[in-house]
């Protein structure tokens, strides 16, 4: 065994010298500016640990900023998502509904209509956190039965009206994504037309509650993504300036205070500040995207494949990360990195799996500029549909391009051309082969990150007796 003494040059044999209590000799110090770096080291933690919120502030931004949207509007698309939504792996199968409000000004009355021949809603409210509170829908607090749901904010004890759903919402400001699913035999208008049945309004207002007002942004620019850049702060700070703390984030914002972050106070950063700040944010993309380069093999969906859930769950099947003796916050970051409005928990069969490429069929990762083809059998493991949409692997989101085509799916199948088995071949990159436009999503030469979507998923897919081929590169 080596001896303190022996290992600390600084320690005098004869007892001259403490045992420890400084650097070894001859040590010095790597950093030069401890104020920058002591700001720059806790912004990048900060992005890590607030990415969950800061991303889903970034739809109420957006739909504030973009929209002119205010509180309890709801916002309806009239159609499929275009790339003018510029979200986190959206879908573009089903129109979307959203909503923002905030409990400071008391309850809110969330009516929703039953699930019929004319259609059904499916989504998820969730708090400030991005944490599911209430899952909405046939499989959700509703049941499909529709009814009133009433949030009430952190502490209220006031009366809850016979009738109410009530769900205590652990944080004051709150929001909503629904997908306005078309009954059988109906479509994207119905489907719209569906979603106006909604209503949204404070408890309040009740007895006579206001004329609904309803928001379609299909062809207005709505974006929601994350600034990874010293903006990423700014609305991190939004948040902070509104919603509780929960103990288990005190440290986080005792050290938030040296960025200027703090409750009750004016967020004016100096130039120091700003500039370790956008750095850390900027660093924070880039370790994030590593992260997936690199994506744990226990990630993946099949062993001898090369997908991984889009639905990272902990190891409770949940989506906090929150466990007795531990936050996980690169678990909890990577997953809300590429994903929003995730259930509450997810079971062994959910209604839907997304399973994204993350690399071809010999394991390199898909590259800009370069054309893919994907093999779909027949015969899938669906009940509904399925989907295959193609992301901006730097975004997350939908990618530009003058086909303003983002996804193919099973409805597709009568415009696209199949092989003799029955099964089609997908094609993705900058340029469709000859003749074979109807079967490709362009990729503008961004690098893609495909999902393939499975709605209403059967036990070959549950139970992973079903594999899917892995992409190919052809070009």
């Amino acid at each position: 065994m080596v001896s303190l003494l022996a290992w600390h040059p600084a320690a005098a044999q004869d007892g001259t010298e403490t045992l420890g209590g400084q650097p070894p000799a001859g040590a010095a110090a790597s950093v030069k500016d401890f104020d920058y770096q002591i700001k720059y080291q806790r912004a990048f933690e900060a992005a890590l640990w607030s990415l969950p919120m800061v991303q889903i502030y970034g739809f109420r931004r957006g739909a504030f900023n973009d929209l002119g949207a205010k509180e309890n509007d709801i916002i309806a698309m009239s159609g499929t998502a275009t790339p003018k939504l510029e979200a986190i792996t959206a879908n573009s199968t089903t129109p979307y509904i959203a909503a923002f409000t905030d409990l400071r000004k008391g309850p809110v009355v969330l009516d929703i209509p039953a699930a019929s021949a004319e259609g059904s809603v499916y989504g998820q409210v969730v708090d400030a956190w991005q944490f599911t509170i209430a899952d909405v829908g046939p499989a959700g607090l509703d049941k499909g039965k529709g009814g009133k749901l009433l949030f009430t904010p952190p502490g209220y004890t006031g009366n809850v009206p016979a009738g109410y759903i009530q769900v205590a919402s652990p944080n004051y400001r709150i929001s909503f994504a629904f997908r306005s699913v078309p009954a059988p035999g109906k479509g994207s208008a119905d489907a719209y037309a569906y979603s106006k049945k909604l209503r949204m309004y404070y408890l309040s207002e009740a007895k006579n509650p206001p004329g609904q007002r309803f928001i379609d942004p299909r062809h207005e620019r709505y974006a929601t993504l994350p600034y990874y850049d010293e903006r990423f702060f700014a609305d991190l700070q939004e948040v902070i300036s509104v919603e509780p703390v929960n103990p288990q984030d005190k440290v986080m914002m005792g050290m938030l205070t040296s960025l200027g972050i703090e409750k009750g106070k004016p967020f004016a950063p100096d130039e120091k500040t700003k500039q370790a700040m956008r750095q850390a944010a900027i660093d924070a993309w880039f370790y994030l995207q590593q992260w997936f380069d690199n994506i744990p093999k226990d990630k993946l969906y099949w062993p001898d494949r090369h997908y991984a859930s889009l639905l990272m769950t902990d190891e409770n099947r949940t989506f906090t990360f929150n466990y007795d003796d531990k936050v996980d916050l690169i678990g909890r970051a990577a997953e809300y990195f590429w994903c929003t409005y995730m259930p509450k928990m997810l079971t062994d069969r959910p209604a839907t799996q997304y399973l994204m490429a993350m690399a071809d069929k010999d394991g390199k990762l898909l590259e800009a500029g370069k054309l893919y083809k994907l093999d779909i059998p027949a015969e899938m493991p669906v009940k509904q549909f399925w989907a295959l949409s193609v992301y901006n692997r730097a975004t997350m989101s939908f990618i530009y391009t003058d086909q303003d085509r983002t996804t193919l799916s099973s409805y597709d199948l009568k415009t696209m051309k199949k092989n003799a088995d029955g099964s089609v071949t997908i094609y993705v990159g900058p340029k469709a082969p000859d003749g074979m436009e109807a079967n490709w999503i362009p990729t503008a030469g961004k690098r893609p990150l495909p999902a393939m979507r499975f709605y209403g998923g059967t036990d070959a897919l549950n139970n992973k007796t079903f594999k899917m081929a892995d992409f190919e590169r052809i070009e």
